[in-house]
């Protein structure tokens, strides 16, 4: 399948997919805008996933631990190893994956060509950016609920 942007589906049906929409669409767009396209498209330098990326990795951690503490663990090598079981990138990617994220995503040309987004971490980094600008949009209790929803922390 190719990913250009040509060819890319709705941003509204992510919202659909994570039961949660957005007051600021250019979140939205912006956690599904690769570096490599903004860049070849001529974008603003901040319009890019990357630091939503960063931003949605550190919210997905906290909303894990406090899951693996409510749910009862208080040793903290319990919880560490919970949130390691819980938050990895193969477990990331496999929501991504299950959210068709990819199809979303507005891809440079060169990661279009190389189908970057069927090996690595590349899946599991647009669904942290994804976390991160719900968590800008509408804050903790909104990340949480989407993670809840897509099933991350429902066996913690």
């Amino acid at each position: 399948m190719s990913r250009s942007d040509a060819g890319r589906r709705d941003p509204g049906v992510v919202e659909e997919r994570i039961g949660y929409t957005f007051r600021d669409r250019s979140l939205l767009e912006r956690a599904l805008t690769r570096l490599a396209y903004t860049l070849e498209a001529g974008l603003p330098p901040d319009a890019h996933m990357d630091a939503l990326a960063t931003l949605g990795d550190a919210v997905i951690n906290v909303v894990v631990v406090e899951a693996v503490v409510a749910g009862g663990a208080h040793d903290k090598g319990a919880i560490s190893t919970r949130k390691m079981n819980l938050v990895n990138m193969t477990r990331l990617r496999g929501l991504a994956e299950d959210l068709d994220l990819g199809d979303y995503v507005r891809w440079g040309k060169g990661e279009a060509a190389q189908a970057v987004w069927t090996s690595g971490r590349v899946l599991a980094e647009c669904l942290e950016a994804l976390v991160g600008a719900v968590y800008l949009d509408g804050g903790m209790d909104a990340a949480a609920g989407m993670l809840r929803r897509l099933g991350l922390t429902e066996k913690a």
